[in-house]
């Protein structure tokens, strides 16, 4: 970048974020390629690196409402899948694995407690895995888990603009591991910054990436390898892996403040950063 390039002001803007202690974590069945059930998993460590990501978020003052994870259900700290939240308005996932599918219902009784207006889907469905707010815009992730029905039925629901993009990557099996929203708040009209994966995308995928954000960052594959793009963004500050270290030039080179959270045990599971972070948007946000 050139030094007389004027550096965009990037203000942080507090949010509200619902996770989940990984207290039951572990990798006892393979539903994407990073999960190997023979390969040993550390609860403890898995704790520890989650915690680290909370403490993040409290000590940058965000907002982190805790869901208890359920015996029997490792992948519940996996949070983004547990739904789709503007307006107060809770989408509930429909997955599409069955070692998954008890988590439905342990969501929609969270929302439903917490004063959300509860939604249950028609179609399959892993929440905000699949589903990103870019603006006015909702980006739709589709090839894997989340069903063209599915972005039909959110288009309607919250009546916004919905964004199909194919995946062709197994590794990158929802939308947020191959695609990031820098920009939680725009001003009305205006387009965010996101950041994506090329290679993860089809061609006509890329191509309505590259029409409607022509200013994206564009990550490498070492990077994406890492979960890179499995981060969260407050405008300001970027929670995302320490081994993204190309991702990590390229945020700082835009004015965001890199923010290094190690989920290295978490990742075994197939999730990082955006996995364990679900945004609660209340009519406000």
């Amino acid at each position: 970048m050139s030094q007389n390039t004027q550096m965009p002001e990037r203000s942080p803007h507090r949010r509200r974020y619902l996770m989940s202690r990984p207290e039951h974590f572990t990798v006892s069945y393979s539903i994407n390629p990073w999960m190997h059930p023979a390969d040993p998993t550390d609860t403890a460590k898995a704790v520890a690196q989650w915690q680290a990501l909370y403490d993040a978020y409290i000590g940058l003052g965000h907002e982190v409402e805790l869901i208890d994870q359920a015996p029997g259900l490792p992948d519940m700290v996996y949070t983004a899948n547990g739904g789709f939240v503007i307006d107060g308005r809770a989408y509930i996932p429909k997955f599409r694995y069955a070692e998954r599918q008890p988590e439905s219902a342990l969501f929609a009784e969270w929302f439903a407690s917490n004063g959300f207006e509860v939604v249950e889907p028609e179609y399959t469905n892993e929440g905000e895995g699949d589903f990103l707010l870019a603006g006015d815009a909702i980006l739709a992730g589709r090839g894997f888990r989340s069903t063209d029905d599915s972005h039909r039925e959110i288009a309607d629901l919250f009546g916004r603009e919905v964004l199909s993009l194919t995946l062709v990557d197994p590794r990158f099996y929802h939308l947020d591991t191959a695609l990031s929203v820098l920009d939680p708040v725009v001003a009305p009209g205006a387009e965010p910054t996101i950041a994506y994966l090329p290679g993860a995308f089809d061609d006509e995928s890329r191509g309505l990436l590259e029409e409607r954000f022509p200013g994206a960052i564009r990550v490498s594959d070492e990077d994406g390898a890492v979960f890179g793009l499995n981060s969260a963004s407050d405008g300001h500050n970027v929670f995302l892996s320490p081994r993204a270290t190309g991702f990590i030039a390229q945020v700082a080179e835009r004015g965001y403040n890199p923010v290094t959270i190690d989920l290295s045990e978490l990742l075994l599971g197939g999730g990082g950063i955006k996995c364990c972070t679900l945004e609660l948007r209340g009519a406000s946000s």
